[in-house]
């Protein structure tokens, strides 16, 4: 049984000051900073509105980390909070100790507020304090440098969240004084012109993550695209669920081809993902050749890949430098893979993830893919389950995989042959097939963690993770 630890001494003076609200905002330009810490967490913690009013308008530190703090916002202690920095914004001679440059909205994962006062100095000095972001992602123009405010945002129903809402009208009327800071931006089922008005408010170079989901193709095109090539220091670009229901195949490939000269402005972008996603089968090539930048990720999944599509994977310098491919669900069977073996090949020295699972890959295919993946040497996740493989070709891959000794995750199908007519798992053909599997592998490399069968698992309902070693369900 642990015994908390009794209350410093200044944790004492903190709680004692702010007994007399009247007092404490009286002494706040006199407080020693470590003092001033306690007694913000003080008010904040009981609420004292007026104090947190108060005490923000002489800040002694340049960020006040308040995600951290106040995991979920709340909106009378926003306000109190965003009307003492409106009283400082607008002074033309700003508080003598008023430090602030950013506040931060984010859960960020720091000791701001955990450490000990010996510890504060450390924690709040300009080199414990700096942004993961660069000073051009925010451009400080000006006598007086604009506040910044950086907060994560979902967009998922309307109404809006009351907080973000309020937020975003608080930063609009203070254009100039104010820039909203966003690194993350995720819209789920947001009408689009909400979503616009969000993008007018929030400071786009400061967009290093943009996922959307459900929206109309067009509209993202024609609406969206010209605040796309603005976030310029965008790195992760991701497509969910975006739809088009068209049979003018010509008119596809014009909406791509002009939503390709997007990433014509995309310099920063590593990570492409697009998931159930159809109107790119047959257009993929008028994205890949406008990426300025080479990907360390790009995930295609549940949707359709023609074969001009395949061939332009390995053609393009873009795609020289993965680090992670992801085509899960979407059919090969159809498809030649010389293409996808040369691109594998081309990454050999990077690539680190290669997930290939529910591809439908025919056993008389795999000898296309073969020689580029027992080249990735750097590999150490591959998911290859849900194909159809029989046992010579299962043995022939593993064997192939012999020189990839940082494979740390491995999963494949069960064979062909223990398949009754159902296409289901005969446990009984199975079992004495994926022992001999085993020792396949085991005369050329030692495996970490394989998993071998049906996925999820119907025996014991188990699918491939980190902590699993294997596979062994009877």
């Amino acid at each position: 049984m642990s015994i908390q630890a009794p209350p410093s001494l200044l944790e004492l003076a903190g709680q004692s000051l702010l007994r007399d609200q009247a007092l404490a905002i009286s002494a706040m330009e006199e407080l020693p900073r470590v003092l001033y810490l306690l007694l913000f967490m003080e008010a904040f913690s009981r609420r004292h509105f007026e104090a947190l009013t108060v005490m923000v308008q002489a800040w002694p530190f340049t960020r006040l980390p308040l995600g951290s703090l106040m995991k979920t916002l709340h909106l009378e202690t926003l306000k109190a909070l965003l009307e003492g920095l409106h009283m400082v914004l607008t002074q033309k001679d700003r508080p003598r100790r008023w430090k602030l440059q950013v506040l931060d909205l984010r859960d960020v994962d720091e000791n701001f507020w955990a450490a000990r006062p010996g510890a504060w100095a450390l924690s709040c000095s300009p080199e414990a304090t700096s942004m993961r972001q660069t000073a051009e992602d925010c451009p400080r123009t000006g006598e007086h440098q604009p506040l910044r405010v950086f907060i994560d945002v979902c967009l998922k129903e309307i109404p809006q969240d009351e907080c973000l809402r309020y937020l975003f009208r608080w930063v609009y009327q203070r254009r100039g004084l104010v820039h909203l800071c966003c690194s993350k931006l995720v819209n789920y089922l947001t009408p689009i012109k909400y979503l616009r008005k969000s993008l007018k408010i929030i400071h786009l170079n400061s967009i290093q993550e943009l996922e959307i989901r459900n929206m109309s193709w067009p509209h993202l095109i024609r609406k969206l695209r010209c605040y796309l090539k603005e976030m310029k220091n965008l790195r992760k670009l991701i497509f969910s669920r975006c739809h088009h229901y068209t049979s003018d195949n010509d008119l596809e490939g014009r909406l791509v081809a002009k939503f390709g000269s997007v990433f014509l402005r995309l310099e920063h972008l590593q990570s492409l993902t697009i998931k159930l996603v159809t109107f790119f089968s047959g257009h993929l090539e008028e994205l890949i050749r406008c990426l300025q930048n080479p990907l360390e990720s790009l995930e295609f999944t549940c949707g359709y890949l023609l074969e001009e599509d395949v061939k332009c994977l390995s053609q393009y310098p873009s795609l020289g430098y993965l680090k992670h491919l992801n085509l899960s669900y979407v059919p090969l069977f159809r498809l030649s893979l010389e293409r996808l073996g040369a691109l594998l090949e081309k990454v050999a020295a990077t690539l680190e993830t290669l997930i290939l699972e529910g591809c439908q890959i025919h056993y008389s295919q795999l000898s296309a893919i073969l020689p580029g993946l027992s080249c990735c040497s750097q590999l150490t996740t591959f998911y290859f389950g849900r194909n159809f493989m029989s046992v010579d070709a299962l043995k022939d891959l593993l064997r192939h995989t012999s020189g990839l000794s940082k494979l740390s995750l491995e999963t494949y199908p069960a064979p062909d042959e223990s398949l009754n007519s159902l296409v289901r798992v005969d446990w009984e053909i199975f079992t004495p097939l994926r022992a001999e599997l085993m020792r396949t592998l085991r005369e050329v490399r030692q495996p970490r963690r394989i998993f071998i069968g049906p996925t999820p698992c119907p025996s014991c309902g188990s699918s491939p993770s980190e902590e699993l070693e294997l596979h062994l369900c009877c």
